[in-house]
């Protein structure tokens, strides 16, 4: 007996060594072996990049620059902010050029802003052989979990597919008096607020927030307000407890370690989760009861419809083919954490800059104004008059050049690829600082951080390569045509009924937390133009 509990306790031992020197081996090949051997294979292809620490990389280097970047507010209303966003990389391509490799831990990034290159990249052709990198994707696991915007490989084309319709132009169309009526009751409490309280100064930025997720609740979730309002306000902490949480996942085996940001995410994921099974589950009910044909038109009750659909197959025993590819009721909410965030935050984000550059520049806001009355009438805009707002869509392109809601567009490499005479390896994040490429003086000219809306009056080179605001490629945003018609229609009812001018209180200061913000908001002066 004693003989068996001696070799139960030798195997237990030998399996622990085991186990602790294949994490080890894991451990140093993931931080050290690989990593090295990638910053060699590119130093011979002539790409260098500042030194890296073991473990952490160059993130005190790049958290040292933008503290001191961001330390204090703009002097004054400049569109030049590349470096004080982005100093790391202000700093490194003048050293380095326009290839330079750096480490977030042990994570290397090579930086890429040459548009040719980039445009490859983003092809069709890489699709599936890149996407988003394992730290991306722990990072916003219980954020926005696997949805589109973190799905990789064939789970990424099969989500694609899914969603695409929901913001096909048919379906567009039918939004625009959701669009209207959101955009009314969104003018009508600005009113009330300068009324009641005797004070033509408003904080554009939080209206204009509440109105987009207003519009994204209804026209995509069949939500009330009041529901999308409590998403939206989970998510928000989400996203902040997120950033600050990945800040440690370059330290190994950080993401098993408790800490307070890890309680509180779960916390709100729980209760973000809760509220969207609610709107699931009373979806559901009202379909299997009858009271409704389908799930719903907009994006939800596709992808209800879509796990319906998995459920048959499974049972027929007819998706043996397409393991893996089916909507759980996990990837359900995923996919709305992912569209409630991206469709509401960034199309906020893209308003708010859009009115700052329009309080700062009156002579381009007199002139968007004149084409909507030219092209509407005192109407709201209807959906065949919108294609004619032309003025007004390159004022939204130019607010999307100076201030992307997305500074940077990440890509990693799952195999070895060759893009023109650059090499690849399996490993190595591309990311394209989308913000660089358009303040570059090289592409747009020596008035880049100036408005000028008239720059985007042709089809250009410039737009066809060097603008990504929405990506590019098989990758870009599904949602691009949904964000510009929610853009037009809103700018363009603001602009018939009000005159605004930016407020003494504004004080200019972006801040990038994974989207690019006004630190303060947006202050500005409306004056109505009709009652």
């Amino acid at each position: 007996m004693e003989s068996v509990v001696q070799l139960c306790s030798t195997l237990a031992l030998l399996l622990f060594l085991f186990f602790l020197l294949k994490a080890t081996w894991v451990t140093v090949t993931c931080y050290y072996v690989t990593p090295m051997r990638i910053r060699r294979f590119m130093a011979k292809q002539g790409v260098y990049g500042p030194r890296p620490r073991f473990l952490v990389g160059n993130l005190k280097d790049v958290a040292a620059l933008v503290a001191k970047a961001t330390a204090a507010d703009m002097e004054s209303i400049s569109h030049d902010i590349v470096g004080r966003l982005m100093p790391h990389y202000a700093l490194w391509s003048k050293i380095y050029g326009k290839r330079f490799i750096y480490w977030y831990g042990s994570e290397p990034r090579l930086c890429l802003t040459e548009t040719d290159t980039i445009k490859e990249l983003l092809s069709s052709r890489f699709v599936q052989l890149t996407g988003k990198s394992w730290l991306q994707r722990q990072g916003s696991k219980h954020f926005i979990g696997q949805g589109l915007l973190m799905a990789n490989g064939a789970n990424w084309f099969h989500q694609r597919h899914v969603v695409a319709p929901a913001f096909m132009a048919d379906k567009l169309k039918g939004h625009v008096g959701y669009m209207v009526e959101c955009t009314k009751q969104a003018i009508k409490s600005l009113r009330e607020a300068m009324e009641s309280r005797g004070d033509s100064e408003v904080e554009i930025g939080g209206y204009l927030t509440r109105l987009t997720g207003d519009i994204i609740a209804r026209t995509e979730f069949d939500s009330s307000y009041e529901t999308g309002r409590q998403i939206f306000h989970l998510l928000e902490r989400l996203q902040r407890l997120t950033a600050q949480s990945s800040r440690y996942l370059w330290i190994p085996g950080s993401r098993f370690f408790p800490s307070k940001y890890k309680r509180e995410i779960r916390k709100l994921k729980r209760e973000v989760e809760g509220l969207l099974m609610g709107i699931i589950q009373s979806r559901k009910e009202w379909a299997e009861v009858g009271r409704t044909s389908s799930y719903g038109k907009g994006l939800l009750g596709m992808l209800l419809a879509e796990t319906q659909k998995h459920k048959q197959k499974q049972k027929q025993g007819q998706n043996k083919d397409q393991d893996g590819l089916g909507y759980s009721l996990q990837l359900v909410m995923d996919e709305c954490k992912t569209f409630f965030f991206a469709g509401h935050e960034t199309s906020a984000l893209l308003l708010t800059w859009t009115v700052m550059l329009l309080a700062t520049n009156p002579m381009w806001q007199e002139r968007a104004r004149a084409e909507v009355a030219q092209v509407c009438g005192g109407d709201p805009p209807s959906a065949d008059q919108l294609p004619r707002l032309n003025l007004l869509h390159m004022i939204i392109n130019e607010s999307l050049r100076l201030y992307p809601p997305a500074t940077l567009l990440p890509r990693m490499a799952f195999e070895d690829i060759k893009l023109g005479d650059l090499h690849i390896p399996k490993g190595l994040s591309v990311w394209i600082p989308v913000l660089a490429i358009h303040h570059d003086e090289e592409i747009w000219g020596k008035d880049v951080h100036e408005f000028n809306p008239e720059r985007f009056a042709g089809r250009s080179f410039a737009l066809t390569r060097n603008f990504l605001p929405f990506a590019s490629g098989p990758r870009n945003c599904v949602g691009q045509a949904y964000a510009m018609m929610e853009a037009k229609i809103i700018l363009a009812m603001l602009l018939s009924n009000f005159s605004f001018t930016i407020s003494k209180n504004y004080r200019h200061a972006p801040i990038n937390v994974l989207t690019l913000k006004p630190k303060y908001g947006v202050p500005v002066y409306l004056t109505p133009l009709r009652s």
